[in-house]
């Protein structure tokens, strides 16, 4: 690793942190059985750079650490920051698929499907709201932000 991959490493991580934060104001939208996180656009960053796949893993840890008041503890901040990891590994993998579906359209279904079943499991439990509600309340947020705002990343960041 070199100094400008372990740059792009942080600035990501940095920025997925910032916009966790920037969701505080309107309640509790980044973490819950409905969750809505802006910053699970850099997700689709795997599939051009791959200093993002340690770059949204250090932010959700993080985001997960430092923002977190929702009580989901240890589960989620090792659990969901890991299934953030094995999304953007995925992810980055969808560019070696030699399929007629756009990149991008493949790229979101790693993070979608992940959190939505795996992230699930803990929280659905620890909020006491059934599987089935929780993982379309989680998938239909992860959905929205990959490919709204993931694809708007995607689109910037290859003209930068």
């Amino acid at each position: 690793m070199n100094s400008k991959y372990l740059t792009k490493a942080g600035i990501i991580a940095a920025l997925y942190v910032i916009l966790i934060a920037l969701e505080i104001p309107f309640g509790m939208m980044a973490f819950g059985p409905i969750q809505f996180r802006i910053a699970e656009a850099l997700v689709l960053l795997p599939l051009v750079e791959s200093a993002s796949i340690p770059g949204v893993f250090i932010g959700c840890l993080l985001g997960n650490i430092l923002l977190s008041f929702s009580g989901t503890g240890l589960i989620d901040i090792i659990g969901g920051s890991l299934v953030t990891l094995i999304s953007a590994y995925l992810t980055s993998k969808v560019s070696n698929i030699n399929i007629k579906i756009p990149k991008n359209i493949l790229g979101m279904l790693p993070p979608v499907i992940l959190n939505a079943f795996i992230v699930s499991i803990w929280i659905s439990a620890l909020y006491n709201v059934p599987y089935v509600a929780t993982v379309i309340g989680i998938g239909l947020g992860e959905l929205l932000a990959v490919g709204i705002f993931g694809n708007i990343v995607l689109y910037a960041y290859k003209r930068i």
